[in-house]
């Protein structure tokens, strides 16, 4: 069975993920990942309506830039 991966920015609030790549930089990739944001990280969409993305992660509610949440692979489920 393939995996279905999409970018962060393109699901719909209450949708839940678990996060497969982060698809960037060392430096982004090191500050996503010191909020919580790593691979085989679960998180769901709180609101994506316009501006910051707002997701949960461990526990946490986090406002992540559209560039940012670009960057972010993951298998919704």
């Amino acid at each position: 069975m393939a995996t279905r991966t999409v970018r962060l920015v393109f699901l719909p609030p209450g949708t839940r993920a678990r996060v497969v790549n982060i698809d960037t930089g060392c430096r982004l990739r090191t500050r996503l990942m010191q909020m919580g944001i790593t691979p085989g990280a679960v998180l769901e969409v709180v609101d994506n309506t316009r501006g910051p993305i707002i997701v949960r992660v461990r526990g946490v509610t986090i406002a992540l830039g559209r560039g940012m949440a670009s960057r972010i692979l993951v298998e919704p489920f």
